[in-house]
């Protein structure tokens, strides 16, 4: 019986030592100082071999940094361990969840869950974490297990914290909010269940309560890290939203991102979390500066080419934006996202692009459209950045390219730009048409441009722009009964909106009175008279409507 109570003590002693020895990386971890927790980690592996809950600590920190063999070789290595083997489990279970493979990860779940006690929460916590680590989050799954370990433990503030973020996830504000409170009331040192609290003022567009709630958690740890990220994606949300602060905002965006960098690590993938927000953000410049810094660390990393290619683009390099966006899209393995496409699409564009800017080569227009096709094809709504890349090329009179992008935009009905984006197809379209011999004009093109600016007139019937150019693209396909009809509904829009509107659009009504007659003219002489007279009252000397009447009076 005493060499029994000797080796309970003893399992016991080695239990907290376990657990003391882990502390430090844990609470880096919560700091977000990754290579710092991984150094610490690897420490105690090497020292105790048989601690199982630091290999999985240690690849589930190379989940969280996308380097999935290194988390595999750890969890792998946990799963023989004499401590916190079954930990391991449930990383290799969030592998299984990344591969599609719910059922293989479930099975791993459940022969983790069938070996707890009644109280134990720890391992739920993890099994939720794993469910909303995934490449497809399910939140959904994570807030069931959690709700069976606050049933069995009420007060865990892990527990309360996890159920926080499971719910903030989920979209439930309310519940998320509770549970976040509850954390840091059962244990006021889980500051970053105070900042969630920030997070989600963040969430409802509460720009300035964030901030002091934010800084409420500056006051217990100012070393706190994670906090001034929040700050950064805080200002960098309040700058798009009121664009008014843009300047200001943005400026203390940056600021704080490095006051995170200053307090986490300036490792590879700590810029690269940085370089992330550098888009975000825009500042091309400083991208490029981290780009070639992590090119010096990391020669090898390919998601180096990533930003090396956004950052040449935007900063007039495209040969350079090429070259790298091309190797990182095509390198096996790597995880390609929407916006590679988009800048290789307008790299590829750019390249192609004559000397003054009004035509984009054959070739490369299409190989750059196929490129932002695919954009949109992995993430419907990329289509929304379409709208500026088409307008930067309508703006330099491409319209032939700029027509090919916004015809492409506005497959997706549901971008928030569509209207707009319809409205310049059919611009692009016209004058890509305008100037050319009838003989020569895209007559299927000119189609499109007129379906175009039905979808803004039936979208929103008050854009008066929208009948001339409708009236003006039907008079290059021939069709005399639209463009009456077009002229004549403008000058209804137009009339309607009152004599000051009217006024200030007098030569596009005389436009469309010309018009309207001249299609009159060969079916009703009295009513091609009533509009030529309607254009003289604005304009006596008006030539063509004064030789027309000439004709009709014959």
């Amino acid at each position: 019986m005493n060499k029994f109570k000797i080796f309970s003590l003893a399992l016991v002693a080695t239990t907290i030592a376990n657990a003391q020895d882990l502390e430090p990386a844990k609470k880096a971890i919560d700091a977000e100082q990754f290579e710092k927790a991984k150094s610490l980690l690897k420490s105690v592996i090497q020292a105790k071999p048989s601690n199982g809950k630091a290999s999985f600590l240690l690849g589930t920190i190379y989940l969280k940094q996308n380097i999935a063999d290194s988390a595999t070789i750890y969890f792998q290595k946990g799963l023989t361990a004499s401590d916190g083997a079954r930990l391991n489990n449930i990383g290799l279970g969030q592998l299984d969840l990344d591969a599609n493979n719910k059922a293989a990860a479930q099975a791993k779940f459940d022969a983790v869950i069938k070996e707890l006690k009644k109280k134990d929460t720890e391992e739920y916590v993890y099994i939720a974490r794993a469910y909303m680590g995934a490449d497809k989050p399910d939140y959904k799954s994570a807030i069931a297990i959690l709700t069976k370990a606050a049933a069995a433990n009420p007060n865990d503030a892990q527990v309360q914290m996890a159920l926080g973020d499971a719910y903030y996830g989920d979209k439930n504000q309310n519940d998320s909010y509770i549970a976040y409170r509850n954390a840091f009331q059962f244990d006021n040192s889980l500051i970053r269940a105070k900042m969630q609290l920030g997070v989600l003022l963040k969430g409802a567009k509460a720009y300035t309560e964030a901030v002091k709630a934010y800084n409420e958690v500056i006051a217990i740890n100012a070393n706190y890290g994670p906090v001034y990220r929040e700050l950064a994606e805080t200002h960098y949300l309040w700058a798009n939203n009121v664009p008014k602060t843009y300047e200001e905002n943005i400026k203390k965006a940056l600021s704080f991102y490095e006051k995170y960098m200053s307090l986490t690590d300036y490792s590879v993938n700590s810029r690269m979390r940085h370089a992330d927000f550098l888009i975000l953000a825009k500042d091309y410049k400083a991208l490029e500066v981290e780009a070639n810094k992590m090119k010096e660390l990391d020669g090898v990393n390919p998601r180096i080419m990533r930003y090396l290619g956004y950052s040449a683009y935007e900063n007039g390099n495209v040969d350079i934006a090429l070259s790298s966006l091309q190797t990182y899209t095509t390198t096996p393995n790597n995880k390609i996202i929407p916006r590679d496409y988009l800048y290789l699409g307008q790299a590829r564009i750019k390249k192609g692009t004559s000397v003054d800017g009004k035509s984009v080569e054959p070739t490369q227009l299409a190989a750059g459209m196929a490129d932002l096709k695919k954009a949109v094809e992995m993430e419907p709504l990329a289509a929304n950045e379409l709208n500026e890349i088409g307008k930067k090329l309508y703006d330099q009179k491409a319209f032939a390219a700029a027509a090919a992008v916004f015809e492409l935009a506005v497959t997706n009905t549901n971008s928030k730009n569509y209207l707009i984006d319809n409205f310049y197809l059919g611009n692009a379209i016209y004058y890509d048409n305008a100037s050319k011999d009838a003989e020569k004009r895209d007559k299927i093109a000119l189609q499109k441009a007129d379906v175009a600016f039905g979808n803004v007139i039936t979208a929103s019937p008050a854009t008066q722009d929208a009948y001339v150019f409708r009236a003006r693209t039907n008079k290059l396909l021939d069709n005399d009964e639209m463009i009456a009809k077009n002229y004549e509904e403008y000058i209804r829009v137009v009339t309607e909106k009152g004599p000051e509107e009217v006024t200030k659009n007098k030569a596009k009504f005389i436009e469309a009175y010309n018009n309207i007659a001249a299609v009159y003219a060969n079916t009703d002489t009295a009513k091609a008279v009533e509009y030529f007279n309607k254009t003289l009252a604005l304009d006596p000397a008006n030539e063509y409507a004064v030789s027309s009447l000439k004709l009709l009076k014959k």
